[in-house]
């Protein structure tokens, strides 16, 4: 996929590529650090026929939803064959008790023997996280392990 990137004088960066349906679909990144997702026409990128402005969060929130299912899909592919084991993202949410804490705290391969392979945060992939590795709530946890492993872990997250 091509990303065109886009210095927009005065106002901050324009990245954004063409989607399969002939849509342009960018963010605009202003020099105060907000957020504007955009979509324009492929034949003329200043036409913008949406623009959804974001929050840090927002963004965050949205490049979670989109970047980590990729990552499960793709484990899953890896995966396909091997009978018992099982990838699924597990959300941390905002308040939950290890929200602030240390991904070793959770104790969660001890408790569960689910594995942490990567942590998704605001797009961005952490693979495999040390156990010093700091949650955040809206991080999701790309996991492996049994489902009757991963039901457990999901609990323990939420709960404790």
């Amino acid at each position: 996929m091509n990303v065109d990137v886009t210095p927009l004088p005065g106002i901050g960066t324009r990245h954004d590529f063409v989607s399969r349906a002939g849509r342009r679909i960018g963010v605009i990144t202003y020099r105060d650090g907000r957020l504007e997702l955009i979509v324009s026409r492929e034949d003329d990128p200043d036409a913008c026929t949406a623009s959804i402005p974001l929050s840090v969060d927002e963004a965050s929130a949205l490049a979670n939803l989109l970047g980590a299912p990729q990552l499960v899909a793709q484990l899953r592919r890896e995966n396909d064959g091997l009978s018992g084991v099982h990838t699924k993202q597990l959300p941390l949410a905002h308040g939950s008790p290890y929200d602030g804490r240390t991904l070793g705290d959770t104790r969660l391969r001890t408790r569960t023997a689910v594995s942490v392979v990567a942590v998704v945060r605001a797009g961005t992939v952490h693979p495999s996280p040390r156990p010093d590795f700091m949650l955040g709530g809206g991080d999701a946890l790309i996991t492996v392990g049994t489902a009757e492993g991963l039901a457990k872990a999901a609990t323990v997250l939420e709960r404790g």
